[in-house]
């Protein structure tokens, strides 16, 4: 599989797309197994381009899982063009910017970061917030905290990033790191795994051996055989949120055509589907309560035809008349009490207009 499109070759540098190559990923491959093959995993690659990477290492890892299904590879994409290619061979894939995603937390067992490179715009609004000087900084905030408690992180940044801000970032939420120069140094690229673990504060140790990298103090190369223990992924069971806050009209068109069948469309027309009622009569007449409540559910309106030909549009209706009842007692003291109750009756009341032809038609009667 290509890894990347050869009408979009030429400019994938300016555009801060640097592209996993083959080389490479063979040999992060080996480096990653499963914890547990009979049960579900979630692969996220939030910068995934044109989707080859995160789908390679999702092919070399289900040859281990149970059944196919086990495995569900997400990947989120700015470029619309590499996106949609993504959305052809990853199983979910959001055409959007990062930062407009909701994940829900923890709900990732391998987080693979491969972010744009770059410094960071400078705040020109002056809002006091904070901002790293670099987007690979930038775009670590924003995904690790998708990646569950023993989830597998795999970094690919250029090595003259990683200075002492970013390696206290990983020193504080990973343990186990190991880290190596990509074989291809053609964009001076590091290639760092390890472990998310709980809050415990900064491994000083690990902070210090990550900021000595951009001293010159380089890792070796990753390995072409791997021969140290496999990063286990995790299982990441359980319900998730994957969705953009923001969608265009073809994405929203390709997610109802895939998960139609999830859908209510196809039982629109037995939903929304509408017969003609022919009405019984009733088996004795309806007394006054009967009257209030029929009429009171728009259940007696239309046009009726009375024994002698009268033909009348009519309309039912129940309305609300207040009664008052006036007590008057006399205490054993000679007092006397006057007590007032007032109470609500519903009346039954039919207006119609006379359909009937003749000197009569037009006419407007209310029935009470």
């Amino acid at each position: 599989m290509a890894l990347i499109f050869p009408r979009l070759a030429r400019n994938f540098i300016r555009n801060g797309y640097f592209p996993t190559d083959a080389v490479t990923l063979g040999r992060i491959i080996p480096a990653l197994a499963l914890a547990d093959p009979d049960r579900p995993v979630r692969l996220l690659d939030p910068c995934c381009g044109e989707g080859a990477a995160l789908r390679d290492l999702k092919d070399a890892l289900a040859m281990y899982a149970s059944t196919p299904d086990t495995l569900r590879a997400f990947g989120v994409e700015y470029d619309r063009e590499r996106a949609w290619h993504a959305k052809d061979v990853l199983d979910t894939v959001a055409h959007t910017d990062v930062h407009d995603m909701f994940i829900t937390a923890r709900s990732m067992g391998l987080l693979f970061l491969n972010p744009p490179y770059g410094d960071v715009v400078s705040d020109k609004a002056q809002t006091g917030e904070r901002q790293p000087d670099r987007l690979e900084k930038l775009f670590y905030m924003k995904t690790v905290p998708w990646l569950a408690f023993d989830g597998v992180l795999v970094l690919i940044v250029p090595h003259y990033v990683m200075d002492r801000e970013f390696a206290t970032m990983i020193a504080r939420n990973f343990a186990h790191v190991a880290v190596f120069l990509a074989p291809d140094q053609t964009f001076k690229q590091l290639v760092l795994f390890g472990v998310k673990r709980r809050a415990g504060g900064v491994d000083s140790a690990l902070a210090a051996r990550l900021a000595r990298i951009t001293e010159g103090e380089l890792p070796p190369e990753l390995p072409e055989h791997w021969t140290a223990d496999p990063y286990r992924i995790p299982s990441t069971a359980g319900e998730h949120a994957f969705m953009s806050t923001r969608i265009d009209a073809p994405q929203l068109e390709h997610e109802l055509e895939r998960l139609q069948s999830a859908t209510l469309w196809p039982q629109f027309a037995t939903m929304f589907a509408s017969k003609a009622v022919v009405p019984r009569r009733p088996l004795r007449d309806l007394s006054d309560w009967h009257l209030a409540l029929a009429l009171a559910a728009g259940q007696i309106t239309g046009v009726v035809t009375g024994t002698d030909g009268t033909r009348l549009l009519i309309r039912g209706d129940t309305i609300k008349q207040k009664e008052q009842e006036v007590q008057i007692e006399e205490t054993d003291k000679g007092d006397i009490r006057t007590t007032i109750l007032m109470r609500d009756r519903f009346v039954p009341t039919i207006a119609g207009i006379d359909f009937t032809p003749g000197p009569n038609l037009g006419r407007i009667v209310t029935i009470r």
